[in-house]
């Protein structure tokens, strides 16, 4: 995209025509590959022309060689050789040495366009970001002249987009933003009064900026604001390229990606399924892009707990992985096909699969960390734990060895072996390695939603071990930290502030309790539907809050809510209703002021079973959920 821009420009101020060239960089999540487009006449824009100057010559006949020039036409040939020499430079390097030359010959208000493609080079290579941001910021000193009368320019949204992506580099995130914003909206009111010139010039911009505030705003842990920027970028791929593209089916596979790193396997199944269909379509079944889109078909059926058709997809992709000789992506679709198997319960396989990856792995590599977590997994489920917690300990030995490299992978292994001692009650083990974690996190500004979700983890388990003190600043911090990633209607938060309430509660502080409670409620209904068991779940936990209170009214209407939803359930939820019922007849005889044993107030940390046929073991399945978000 960054290549894009580029070419953009050169369009804008060259007047032969030329293709729209795709650009590639690395920091852009995908390219764009855009048509041709005619080029309209193009004339002297802000004070510098981008043409083919070739003085009149006449030959004197009589003497036999030039006339002498005037330094008014020798200034005129310097400028227009400085032009040509400038415009067939290749590289960032070449383009500053003959800028140099150019700075003694043209006033400032004639190098705006020279200044913006010298910027949008170093952008597409790489370059200092500083010096990038320092051309792009006399560019739109220059360019902006229409923007002062507040007249929208095309340009102008090009130089706010580069530095926009100067910032970005720069990790200053909150200036990334501004810029990008404000050239998001100036491309909008281009096109809205259609002063953009055509689809060709405008698209490619439009889609680098979009591109870019998703990047940014999942570096600032904003992460569905930025499925929204994703979105309207395969919206304009759309447009641009030919349905059967290979790149629009990466298109897909991009956003089936950035929705499965929200945890939301639903909305990611059509846009990979989408990217399977054209690539088939278009590069064949044995195709490298056909591999990719069923190993990530694998992840999102495995979310969706399809896990037989998840292990069909790997097979599959496995197939043309060993065809292509892609040991490497073979060998973690291999570890991939080992959890689908655990999910499956197939654990002798699981660790006949492992065992076969763990040979080709070398000794001190992060992948083979990865096989014997999974193999310590396997081990558990088969409750092997002396055995697991082996495979464990010689995970962590290799990955302690690589924090300073791969500090974001490592932090993500860290907190999966936690849940493995978690899950064998270790839990002293699995809150150490967690602090661990966090202390990485925090040393990445664009892993706040981790942060978030490793936090809501400690902070349970020290809920459940009854340090509950300490729990609460975890679980306040990690209810705003993923409100802010996620949105405040997230099923997460509502899980933290779950947690939350029965901390509050245990310190008899049962106003805030009743608070946090409202809150959970209000987000499960809303995430989750009314009669979803965890939100049943709530509504109960909110009436033990406002019984701990002395107000019966309430607590007894909100728990005649929780046996209404229950009913909904049928027979399956008899004993669910049986209990709602008879903590209801509680509330009503303590409201009558009659004496009755001490009701619980303490909320459970963990959700009970759900009748919709969930893991009884709901804390690890919503843990998972949480570091899922990492």
């Amino acid at each position: 995209m960054k290549r894009a821009s580029f070419s953009i420009l050169s369009q804008l101020t060259r007047c032969r025509p030329q293709k729209l060239a795709p650009f590639l960089s690395k920091n852009y999540i995908h390219d764009l590959t855009s048509s041709s487009s005619p080029l309209k006449s193009c004339t002297k824009a802000h004070g510098l022309e981008f043409r083919t100057h070739q003085p009149s010559q006449k030959i004197n006949t009589l003497v036999g060689n030039l006339p002498q020039m005037s330094t008014r036409q020798r200034k005129i040939k310097e400028k227009s050789d400085l032009e040509e020499a400038f415009e067939s430079a290749k590289t960032s390097e070449e383009m500053l040495q003959i800028f140099k030359q150019m700075e003694s010959s043209f006033d400032e208000t004639e190098l705006g366009l020279v200044c913006l493609k010298i910027a949008l080079k170093l952008d597409q290579e790489g370059g200092d970001p500083e010096m990038t941001l320092s051309f792009a910021n006399r560019a739109l000193n220059v360019l902006d002249k229409d923007e002062r009368n507040n007249r929208p320019s095309l340009l102008v949204a090009m130089c706010l987009q580069v530095m926009g992506s100067a910032n970005y580099s720069l990790k200053r995130f909150s200036d990334s933003l501004g810029y990008l914003s404000k050239a998001n909206r100036m491309l909008g009111r281009l096109e809205e009064e259609g002063l953009g010139g055509s689809v060709e010039d405008i698209k490619p911009i439009m889609h680098a900026v979009h591109l870019e505030l998703a990047n940014v705003k999942t570096a600032m842990g904003r992460r569905e604001e930025a499925l929204e920027h994703l979105q309207k970028c395969l919206e304009i791929k759309e447009l641009i390229l030919e349905e059967d593209s290979r790149e629009l089916g990466v298109a897909n596979r991009d956003l089936a990606e950035a929705f499965v790193a929200v945890l939301n396997f639903k909305e990611a199944l059509p846009f990979g399924l989408k990217a399977l269909e054209i690539h088939k379509k278009g590069l064949g079944h044995n195709s490298v892009e056909v591999a990719h889109d069923r190993r990530l078909l694998g992840v999102i059926y495995s979310g969706l707990e399809e896990h037989q058709k998840a292990l069909e997809q790997n097979e599959l992709s496995q197939k043309v992985l060993k065809t292509w000789g892609l040991s490497s992506e073979l060998l973690h679709a291999e570890i991939d096909a080992a959890n689908m198997q655990i999910a499956l319960g197939k654990f002798e396989e699981a660790i006949n699969t492992l065992k076969g990856v763990v040979r080709q792995t070398e000794k001190e590599s992060e992948t083979r960390a990865l096989v014997f977590i999974s193999m310590g997994k396997a081990l558990c489920n088969q409750e092997k734990f002396a055995d697991a917690k082996r495979c464990l300990e010689i995970a962590c030995g290799i990955l302690d060895k690589k924090v300073t490299m791969s500090p974001e992978e490592v932090a993500d292994a860290y907190s999966e072996i936690s849940m493995q001692y978690e899950s064998m009650n270790e839990f002293e083990t699995a809150i150490s390695l967690l602090k661990r974690t966090l202390a990485l996190l925090e040393k990445l500004p664009q892993a706040q939603h981790s942060e978030g979700s490793v936090s809501a983890r400690i902070g349970w388990l020290l809920l459940l071990t009854g340090k509950v003190p300490q729990a609460i600043p975890y679980l306040e911090s990690a209810a705003e930290r993923l409100k802010e990633s996620f949105g405040p209607k997230h099923f997460g938060v509502g899980y933290i502030y779950n947690n939350l309430g029965a901390a509050y509660l245990e310190l008899d502080r049962p106003q805030s309790a009743a608070q946090v409670f409202a809150f959970a409620k209000d987000i499960m209904d809303v995430s989750l539907g009314p009669h979803h068991a965890d939100s049943i779940e709530a509504c109960q936990n909110l009436s033990k809050a406002y019984s701990s209170m002395g107000s019966y009214t309430l607590a007894i209407e909100f728990q005649q809510r929780a046996i209404d939803a229950w009913e909904s359930h049928g027979p399956s939820a008899q004993d669910e209703l049986r209990e709602a019922r008879r903590l209801l007849e509680q509330l009503k005889i303590k409201a009558s002021g009659a004496s009755i044993n001490q009701l619980p107030t303490k909320a459970l940390p963990l959700p009970p079973t759900s009748v919709s046929g969930q893991s009884s073991q709901r804390d690890v399945s919503i843990n998972q959920k949480l570091t899922g978000a990492m």
